[in-house]
């Protein structure tokens, strides 16, 4: 078969795709896209499909340069310099120990609410075993189906919810008009940007190549995959503004910053409709943080892994022998114990702020040196940029440096 002669694809193949944006909504992005609902009602509503354009072009940039040249991204960023080395050395480190407390902290949340008799550290801790466990003892296919099993109870519950209390169908239509209330320009740009955008949108690749899309022959399949991913991040965000219109915005309701404002939805959801639906919430809510611990447990790792390989001189990866090796299996230890001290002991507030900084350049990063490969000799010219991906891409990379500016502008005046 020639490498351009495209595979049939089936709805049953769908599956890297789904694991990337889900690993990507954690109960942070829950969190800003229920106060946007809640400040603004239906207002931001059209972000969610700029967000979803965006993200489609990066993730297929990231599965198209995979496919077109049988070379991982962290190939590519080899090839543009050494520089992207310690770029992302340094990033990979700090972020993992930071992103590693944050994230077993975020799934202890609805665990320590549902279960209040078990301290809320232990909570965490389990979480964060558990998640370590389960990547570690099974391969590609088996942890794809445990993450479809988290994403589908976080999908039914999230947009039964929207439902249940009521979208309002003429304020909704009126969301889908680009306008921006007084004081939500950064609300706006968070939206876009922020939801199902990490870093696991560069593992993305490294999930299609071990699902068993090798060449270029997938290239149809990865992009429907693709597609129907963050079509399906779209309508969950929805739900989500949905929830934060109807039940918070017209009753004046507000909430706490950060992951402790889904809690407080949660006794909103109490009040009104009864223990069960809150408990539902509850359950939903731990299945968004959850699949993303085990979501960046396995994706990061294969990144860590592979740029180990690339300071080692071993430019061959196979995903297979990936996920069992030293580097891969380190990278999921540094992100699962290290973190436990930071619950233990508080988040020291240097530390957030590095990570934070470093942290807001790798978007921008990623999208301009995808941009840089994929218009370049580097990639078959049949598979280049064409004027729609340049334009998805620089969308995405503008926005995610002003992204960055902002977030350098809030450590400099700590605001």
């Amino acid at each position: 078969m020639a490498a351009t002669e495209q595979r049939k694809a089936t709805w049953k193949q769908i599956g890297p795709g789904i694991v990337v944006a889900a690993t990507g909504v954690g109960a942070g992005d829950l969190v800003a896209t229920l106060i946007a609902g809640n400040l603004f009602g239906y207002a931001l509503l059209w972000t969610t499909i700029v967000g979803c354009i965006v993200k489609i072009s990066l993730a297929e940039a990231t599965g198209r340069w995979h496919l077109a040249t049988g070379r991982t991204i962290f190939d590519g960023w080899t090839s543009l310099g050494r520089w992207t080395w310690a770029y992302f050395g340094v990033y990979v480190v700090l972020w993992g120990f930071v992103y590693g407390a944050s994230a077993m902290s975020a799934t202890a949340l609805p665990l320590s609410a549902l279960f209040p008799q078990v301290p809320f550290n232990a909570w965490a801790i389990l979480a964060g075993v558990s998640g370590l466990a389960i990547v570690w003892f099974n391969r590609y296919a088996i942890f794809e189906k445990i993450m479809m099993i988290f994403i589908g109870v976080m999908f039914v519950i999230v947009v039964g919810l929207a439902i249940y209390v009521g979208p309002d169908i003429g304020e909704a239509v009126t969301g889908l008009v680009p306008l921006l209330p007084e004081g939500s320009l950064f609300y706006t740009l968070g939206l876009i940007g922020g939801v199902g955008g990490t870093i696991t949108m560069a593992a993305y690749g490294y999930w299609v190549n071990a699902k068993g899309w090798r060449d270029s022959g997938w290239m149809r399949m990865m992009r429907i995959d693709n597609r129907v991913a963050y079509i399906t991040t779209g309508v969950f965000v929805i739900a989500m503004l949905v929830v934060g219109a109807e039940l918070l915005y017209a009753s004046g309701i507000a909430l706490s910053s950060g992951d402790q404002g889904l809690l407080d939805l949660g006794e909103v959801l109490r009040d009104r409709f009864g223990g069960f639906v809150a408990t539902l919430f509850l359950v939903g809510f731990f299945s968004a943080a959850y699949s993303s611990i085990i979501g960046v447990w396995h994706g990061v790792s294969l990144l860590f892994a592979d740029f180990v390989n690339h300071v080692r001189g071993q430019s061959d990866m196979d995903p297979g022998a990936t996920e069992k090796s030293l580097p891969f299996r380190a990278y999921m230890l540094w992100l699962t114990f290290p973190p436990m001290l930071l619950l233990l002991l508080g988040r020291p507030v240097q530390l957030i702020i590095a990570y934070g900084v470093l942290g807001s350049f790798f978007m921008p990063f990623l999208a301009f040196t995808l941009m840089w490969l994929l218009n370049s000799s580097r990639t078959p010219a049949e598979w280049r940029n064409g004027w729609i991906s340049n334009t998805g891409l620089a969308i995405a990379g503008g926005l995610f440096l002003v992204l960055c500016g902002y977030e350098l502008y809030g450590v400099i005046t700590g605001e």
